[in-house]
C-alpha cells in the first residue's frame, strides 16, 4: 500500500508539469536585424493583399513590415502626447561595442529606447509596441520561404505555456528612476501587466519578476483533469514592454537598451504525452481560429501599411525642388 501511494504521488508530481518547467527566451533583439530587403526575414508580415490593384509592384513592396527593431513605435500616455514628445519618443537597433558576461556578445544589437516625457508634474507611461499584434500562429510570406506554422515562436511568442513562474529582462540602466514592466497577451486575448522593477542602476542587469501565486508544493496545487484538444496549447505573446515616469520624477528624455526577455513556465502539456492521433490535422480547429484573427489583423494593419505610405508620397523632398528657371 505504501507502495502504491509512493508511485501515485510521483504521478501526480510528473503529470503537473512541474518537474518540467522550462525557459526560454521570448525574444532576443539580437535577432530582430536588417536581413531580406531592408527588413526581418523572419517575421515579415505582407500587408499589400488589402491595398487593391492599381499600386505597382515597387509601391505594394513598401508596404511590408516586420519585427525590425528600428520598425517598434513608442505610444506615450494621452496626457503626455506632445508633437516635440512623440517625435522624439523612437526605438533604434544599437549594436554593443564590448563582450559582457552573460548578457551581450560585441557586435550584438539590442532595442535602444528613447522616451522624451513631459516636464510637468504628473505620471506617464510610455508603450513599446511592435509594428503589429504579434501573432501566435503565422505562415511566412517570404516567397521563397517555406511554409512555417510556428513563425513567430521565439519572436515574441511562447508556446504550451501552464503557469507562469517568473520572467527575466536582460537591460542597460543609466540611473534613470524609471520603472520597467511587459504586457502579456494569452492565447484568449487576455492581457496580464507585469511591473519589474526601477532602473536606477548603471550598467547591465537582469531584473526578475517571480510569480508570488506559483505553488511550489505539489499538494497544494489544485489538480484538474481538464480537456485537451483544442484547449491544450495555450501560448504567450508580447504585446508590448511600458516605461513608467512619477510624477515626482524629472522629465525631459530616457534611454535605455533591452538584450532579451525570457520566461520561465509550467508546460501546460507533457510533450511525451504523444497522441495517438494527430487532432489538428483531423478537426483544423487552432489553424481556423488563427486564420481568423490573422486575416482580422492583416486587414486593420494594412489599411494602417497603405495609408502610411500614401502620406510619405505626400511629403515634400528636397529632390522635389526645382530649380528656379533661368531669366
Amino acid at each position: 500500500m505504501k507502495r502504491f501511494f509512493t508511485l501515485l504521488f510521483l504521478a501526480v508530481f510528473f503529470l503537473t508539469g512541474s518537474v518540467f518547467a522550462e525557459e526560454t527566451v521570448m525574444i532576443n533583439f539580437s535577432d530582430l536585424i536588417d536581413d531580406y530587403q531592408g527588413q526581418n526575414k523572419a517575421t515579415l508580415m505582407d500587408f499589400s493583399t488589402v491595398a487593391g490593384t492599381r499600386y505597382t509592384e515597387e509601391e505594394k513592396a513598401a508596404m511590408q513590415t516586420s519585427l525590425l527593431v528600428p520598425n517598434w513605435e513608442v505610444e506615450l500616455t494621452s496626457s503626455a502626447q506632445t508633437v516635440v514628445n512623440n517625435s522624439l519618443s523612437y526605438v533604434l537597433g544599437v549594436p554593443v561595442q564590448n563582450d559582457v558576461n552573460n548578457f551581450a556578445t560585441a557586435g550584438d544589437q539590442v532595442m535602444g529606447i528613447r522616451v522624451h516625457f513631459p516636464e510637468g508634474s504628473f505620471n506617464a507611461y510610455a508603450m513599446v509596441k511592435p509594428p503589429f499584434a504579434i501573432p501566435a500562429y503565422a505562415t511566412s510570406t517570404v516567397e521563397d520561404d517555406p511554409v512555417r506554422g510556428e513563425q513567430f515562436t521565439g519572436y515574441g511568442v511562447v508556446k504550451n505555456v501552464g503557469v507562469l513562474k517568473s520572467v527575466k529582462v536582460r537591460v542597460y540602466g543609466m540611473n534613470f528612476p524609471m520603472g520597467l514592466g511587459l504586457v502579456f497577451r494569452d492565447s484568449n486575448e487576455n492581457t496580464q501587466s507585469i511591473f519589474l522593477s526601477y532602473l536606477d542602476f548603471d550598467g547591465w542587469r537582469e531584473l526578475e519578476w517571480q510569480n508570488p501565486n506559483y505553488i511550489t508544493e505539489i499538494r497544494n496545487r489544485e489538480l484538474r483533469n481538464d480537456p485537451l484538444y483544442p484547449r491544450s496549447q495555450p501560448s504567450l505573446t508580447l504585446d508590448s514592454i511600458y516605461v513608467y515616469r512619477d510624477a515626482m520624477q524629472e522629465g525631459g528624455d530616457f534611454i535605455s537598451y533591452i538584450k532579451d526577455i525570457s520566461v520561465i513556465y509550467d508546460q501546460a502539456v507533457l510533450d511525451v504525452l504523444n497522441s495517438d492521433i494527430d487532432h489538428e490535422s483531423t478537426w483544423s480547429i487552432l489553424a481556423d481560429r488563427e486564420e481568423a484573427r490573422r486575416n482580422a489583423e492583416l486587414k486593420r494593419l494594412g489599411n494602417v501599411q497603405v495609408l502610411r505610405y500614401l502620406e510619405s508620397q505626400k511629403m515634400h523632398s528636397d529632390e522635389q525642388v526645382a530649380e528656379p528657371a533661368a531669366e
